[in-house]
């Protein structure tokens, strides 16, 4: 395969907390990989290398045939990057954003002009381009943030939490538009808190724990290795003891593995003699990533906002 990125044996500290701890991953063109991991995981940590904007202590990291750890100025003409904090000038127009960035990454006048016909299309940015950023809702605003980000048709495109915040409508835009690219041979590296996401865009997977590349592969073939339906009950206070097999998290949760979790959560409701009265959720995890990554780490794959990993 035609590796567009490849990161080997990544080292990053801040002071004494190991961000990554000798992550390697290649990401091929025309594949996307879904970069998955709770909160402090290392994901954005690991874009913001790939992108130049940080250095690493140790490791390499190629794209596009370029070390981007020697040369970050020249690896950065192969890449598009949209952070997670928007990136617009809100005082100017969509379209002015778009010629602006499209102009950064070497665009000029025709090509200029008709990729930012392509890309306000394919967003939908089309009847906006005339509205000043600061005009324009969340949603407008990520899809164009993303927009600027692509406009070069970039080798490699880095998005992360694209779509956190968004709404519907710029949810199911910016899948289209990754799917495309990557059909079009882009590769594309996409971190997410939303499993759903990944598992539309067919993504290989990637997941982060603790600055640690734990798992890498198809979800086929992540699922085939890992994945295992459960019942999850949490308690207010500890969970009671359960005959049959059941494992007990942190102490006020109850997950049993179940090939039919339906029938288990039956039959665990029925046997808990009084407890129910403290039972505050009931939660069947079925064979797909979240049970992937439950496997994997011993809790589920949550949206959690506010820490920049």
């Amino acid at each position: 395969m035609n590796d567009v990125l490849v990161v080997d044996d990544l080292e990053k500290s801040y002071g004494s907390v190991r961000a990554l701890r000798g992550v390697s991953l290649t990401v091929a063109a025309g594949e996307v990989v879904g970069l998955l991991g709770h909160n402090g995981a290392g994901k954005t940590t690991l874009v913001s290398i790939v992108a130049g904007l940080r250095r690493p202590d140790s490791g390499r990291v190629v794209v596009a045939g370029v070390d981007a750890v020697r040369e970050p100025v020249r690896a950065a003409r192969h890449l598009g990057l949209a952070p997670q904090d928007l990136g617009v000038y809100p005082s100017a127009t969509v379209a002015e954003n778009l010629r602006f960035f499209g102009g950064l990454a070497g665009l000029r006048r025709v090509v200029l002009s008709q990729r930012v016909a392509e890309v306000s299309e394919a967003l939908q940015l089309g009847p906006l381009l005339d509205r000043r950023a600061r005009e324009l809702s969340g949603g407008q605003k990520r899809r164009l943030h993303t927009a600027a980000a692509l406009l070069h048709e970039p080798p490699l495109l880095l998005l992360d939490e694209p779509t956190v915040g968004a709404d519907v409508q710029t949810r199911t835009s910016l899948l289209e538009v990754v799917k495309g690219l990557a059909g079009r041979g882009a590769a594309v590296c996409y971190s997410t808190h939303y499993l759903p996401e990944v598992e539309a865009l067919g993504a290989t997977v990637a997941i982060l724990e603790n600055g640690t590349l734990i798992a890498r592969g198809t979800q086929a073939e992540l699922a085939a290795r890992h994945a295992q339906s459960a019942v999850e009950l949490v308690f207010d206070g500890p969970a009671p003891p359960i005959p049959g097999g059941a494992v007990v998290g942190d102490g006020s949760v109850l997950r049993v593995l179940a090939e039919r979790p339906a029938e288990a959560a039956v039959q665990l409701l029925a046997a808990l003699d009084g407890h129910e009265t403290r039972l505050t959720s009931v939660d069947i995890v079925r064979d797909g990533l979240e049970a992937v990554y439950m496997a994997l780490t011993g809790r589920h794959y949550e949206q959690e906002q506010g820490r920049v990993d």
